[in-house]
């Protein structure tokens, strides 16, 4: 059921809007929220209600409008160390199999694709910093992407509310890689140059990774697309990751009857492989 302030045809442009700039659709379940959601972004530009929004953003060339609009109808939910058990996983034997596939390279690759307003990313960086000497001599690049201007300027800047901070993050962690300011808990500049984060649409833009991706999280975003637009972006994560690579998806995902592309891991929980190559460890030769 559409909201009775609004025509259904401005629910639908939205839609479109939505579609076509970042591939995702609204479910059932969301389309109520959209009006609740756009009212700050009405409010801020000065209109009135969701018809009058949808005739400026057909008739304005306004970029900003667009970007606000969109932001607004994403969900940007994340926080840090989500799921921890697929962190422990990562961090004892993912990062393992890695460094062994790429011990002559000297070189790790992780990309967030989805990475919203940064903590997915600040974990990984995190987790990076503690293993220390693994990772000596190594070229790591941590890339974050995301479609929403808003999430990526959040990222970039690393910092978090005190609701924010305590999501996931146990005490220790938090003193030690963040400073408490009068705005928040503030990323130090070691975690933060550790990451490049830039505004990309994952089905259209190529994200900016010097090498293929050993490691990607693409976590609960492909939720949101349509079958053929979660096909697409499948494709797309494939030809980003390096061959023998690990794809992070979340709890409730899987590419079960979603895409040939990737498998489930025969050995790592809840991890994904490419199916053209699987990963293989020397333990596992």
């Amino acid at each position: 059921m559409m909201g009775s302030s609004a025509s259904e045809s401005a629910y639908r442009v939205l839609m479109g809007v939505l579609e076509s700039r970042t591939g995702q659709t609204l479910s059932p379940s969301r389309i109520w929220r959209i009006e609740m959601s756009l009212k700050p972004v009405m409010q801020r530009h000065g209109i009135a209600d969701l018809d009058a929004l949808v005739a400026a953003l057909v008739t304005s060339n306004s970029r900003q409008l667009l970007d606000d609009t969109v932001d607004a109808m994403l969900n940007n939910e994340t926080y840090f160390y989500r799921e921890y058990s697929v962190f422990d996983e990562i961090a004892a034997t993912a990062l393992e199999r890695i460094r062994e596939i790429n011990k002559l390279r000297r070189r790790l690759t992780i990309w967030h694709c989805g990475v919203s307003t940064g903590q997915e990313a600040y974990s990984m960086a995190m987790l990076i910093a503690e293993q220390g000497a693994k990772w000596a001599g190594w070229q790591v690049d941590i890339v974050g992407t995301d479609v929403s201007h808003h999430a990526i300027g959040r990222a970039r800047v690393g910092l978090y509310t005190q609701f924010e901070i305590q999501r996931g993050l146990p005490v220790q962690r938090m003193v030690r890689w963040f400073d408490q300011t009068e705005g928040g808990w503030l990323a130090k500049a070691d975690i933060r140059r550790r990451i490049d984060f830039s505004v990309q649409n994952m089905l259209i833009d190529r994200p900016p990774l010097a090498s293929p991706a050993d490691l990607i999280f693409c976590r609960n975003l492909l939720l949101y697309f349509s079958a053929p637009m979660r096909q697409k972006a499948f494709a797309r994560l494939r030809a980003m990751a390096a061959p023998q690579s690990f794809l992070v998806l979340g709890a409730g995902e899987t590419v079960l009857g979603q895409t040939d592309q990737f498998v489930a891991s025969p050995r790592l929980r809840g991890l994904y492989e490419p199916a053209d190559q699987q990963v293989r460890s020397a333990a596992a030769a």
